[in-house]
């Protein structure tokens, strides 16, 4: 006995391949007999094998496959024993060939779909990003939707922030950038190779099912899930692009590495010498399209509305860049917009101040805010007057115009003989332009008002009207004055 030969319980244990605690058990037990345990019944590697394809590798369905058809029964736990000893199923670790971090050498980039809850929705967006391979720094950038287009202006908004670019840029076999065939011999559209020149890289397609080749972004991929989106909330598109933009740029950038505790924005400060430097300004990219302008004058684009100036209904060119949007009307100079918000829909935009209507009705009615301001600055009785006149007590059935009527009374008043006027016709609680005239006329002391020359009143529809009835007031109290002084030189 390996116990009686002076061997400790733990080294017998290892020797037999057993626990420790069934060998300390045999040996407390006198005359006591170690019977191994069955390893179970055996079944032929090859049936085995067949049957796990037959059954899609579920072991459930191999346990009753082989009771049904041959006869054997076996236990779960031992008939999975079996397949992980056998490695059957078993995905078995390869080794990948590296590619070393050549200093200025390449780029990678991918894209790839999250669902996040945007402004308390839940959407569909696509994440696009660019990785430097030498000095790990990034840029990514969430879009609802991606394109051939959105990939050149997300190239552009990248490279430019940089100022520099790698001299070659790993894709996976996207048709954004791929004409035909994958890999090594891919051939990329004529139009993303002459978008790459003025940048100075190349485009590179990775094998097929050969992903670990673009390792890199994958990464970031990770990391943009595990670090960047937990715990954060978004109000909007723009809020998401706006913090991933300062954690890719600044938190990231700045902090160590994993493994290596390098930091990727002073190894970019190294790498740039080996990198390509861009000229000042690269044209951005842009795509024309053709759209007509409707009866209102406003163009469809986007899923929005926006004003074309002039009075042209036909056809019209429009221009999409990165960061604005550039009508081409025949009859009138161009105009920029900036484009909408994502995911906002059917909202019209028009320059600040443009008359969006020429052909607006003269007898439309307007709003009297401006008039309602005035008044009330003038002081607190109108004020208060105004108050009332808002309210349902006074009576007054066209509002609108009531106050129009009274702004237009003010302004023949001196400011004494109208607070005087307004105090005495809020008291009364009076609320008829007319009883307001003749309040005025007995506080004058019983004078008529002279009569006024007739005025065609065509001239308050006009632009210039229009345009200077807020004009700063004539002081009346300078009058008065003159009137004072000559009273008193009189009485000299």
């Amino acid at each position: 006995m390996l116990f009686g030969e002076g061997k400790r319980k733990k080294e017998i244990a290892r020797l037999l391949n057993m626990s420790p605690k069934t060998v300390r058990k045999i040996i407390d037990t006198e005359d006591a007999h170690y019977k191994p345990e069955k390893s179970g019944q055996a079944v032929d590697v090859k049936l085995l094998d067949e049957i796990y394809r037959f059954c899609g590798g579920y072991a459930s369905r191999m346990q009753e496959v082989l009771k049904d058809k041959h006869g054997i029964e076996i236990k779960y736990s031992t008939l999975t024993g079996l397949l992980r000893k056998n490695n059957i199923g078993q995905k078995i670790e390869k080794r990948v060939h590296h590619f070393g971090d050549v200093i200025g050498a390449e780029m990678q980039h991918d894209t790839t779909g999250y669902r996040l809850t945007i402004g308390g929705k839940i959407r569909s967006v696509v994440c696009s990003g660019l990785y430097l391979r030498y000095s790990k720094v990034r840029y990514i950038k969430f879009y609802l939707g991606f394109n051939r287009f959105n990939m050149k202006c997300f190239f552009y908004e990248a490279l430019m922030y940089w100022e520099h670019s790698a001299a070659a840029c790993v894709i996976d076999n996207t048709s954004l950038a791929v004409l035909r065939e994958t890999g090594s011999r891919a051939v990329f559209h004529p139009e993303m190779e002459a978008f790459a020149k003025p940048y100075g890289f190349r485009w590179i397609a990775h094998e097929k099912g050969h992903a670990n080749r673009k390792a890199g972004i994958e990464r970031v991929f990770r990391t943009v899930e595990t670090n960047f989106l937990t715990g954060r909330e978004f109000e909007s598109m723009e809020d998401l692009n706006n913090q991933a933009f300062e954690w890719a740029t600044e938190r990231y950038a700045n902090r160590p590495l994993s493994k290596t505790k390098l930091i990727p924005a002073v190894l970019f400060e190294e790498e740039k010498p080996y990198l390509i430097k861009l000229p000042p300004y690269i044209e951005p990219p842009y795509v024309a399209h053709e759209r007509k302008i409707d009866q209102y004058g406003y163009v469809a684009f986007g899923s929005n509305f926006y004003w074309v100036p002039g009075k042209s209904t036909g056809k019209v060119s429009v221009i999409e860049y990165p960061d604005k949007i550039r009508i081409c009307p025949q009859d009138a100079p161009n105009i920029e917009y900036k484009p909408a918000p994502a995911g906002l829909k059917n909202t019209k935009f028009s320059p600040e101040g443009a008359n969006t209507n020429p052909y607006k009705p003269r007898n439309l009615k307007q709003n009297s805010l401006e008039e309602e301001k005035r008044l009330r600055a003038s002081g607190e009785a109108c004020s208060k007057y105004i108050d009332f006149i808002n309210s349902g007590e006074s009576g007054v059935r066209y509002r609108f115009k009531f106050i129009k009527e009274l702004y237009e009374l003010m302004k023949k008043m001196a400011p004494p003989l109208w607070k005087a006027t307004i105090e005495r016709a809020l008291s009364y609680r009076v609320a008829d332009i007319e009883a307001i005239v003749r309040i005025s006329r007995q506080l004058m002391g019983g004078e008529k008002s002279p009569e006024l020359p007739y005025v065609n009143d065509d001239y308050q529809t006009r632009e210039a009207y229009l345009q200077g009835r807020f004009s700063q007031e004539a002081d009346l109290n300078y009058y008065r004055d003159l009137i004072d002084g000559e009273e008193k030189t009189d009485e000299r």
